[in-house]
C-alpha cells in the first residue's frame, strides 16, 4: 500500500497526540474516500450539462465548505457522530 504524507500544524498535531486511541491514518483514509465519492457524484451530476468549469469549481467549493462544517460540528459534539 502506498504511503501519503500529510502536513498539519503544531496545534493540530498536539490535539491528535491527545487521542492516541484514534487511528489517524484511518480517519484520513475515510475523509479521502468521502471526498472522492463527492467528486464522483458531482461529475455524474454535471455530465452532459452546460455548466462551465468555473461553475463546477464553485460547486466543489460549496461541497467542501459543507463537509468541513459537518466535520467541525462532529468534533464539537462527538455524541452526534
Amino acid at each position: 500500500m502506498p504511503n501519503v504524507t500529510v502536513a498539519v500544524d503544531d496545534a493540530l498535531k498536539d490535539q491528535m497526540d491527545d487521542h492516541p486511541e484514534i487511528n489517524w491514518s484511518e480517519v484520513a483514509r475515510q475523509a479521502i474516500r468521502e471526498k472522492i465519492h463527492d467528486l464522483e457524484v458531482m461529475e455524474q451530476l454535471v455530465e452532459g450539462s452546460e455548466l462551465t468549469e468555473e461553475d463546477v469549481d464553485e460547486l466543489a467549493a460549496q461541497i467542501d465548505r459543507a463537509a468541513t462544517e459537518e466535520a467541525m460540528a462532529d468534533l464539537d459534539d462527538p455524541a452526534d457522530a
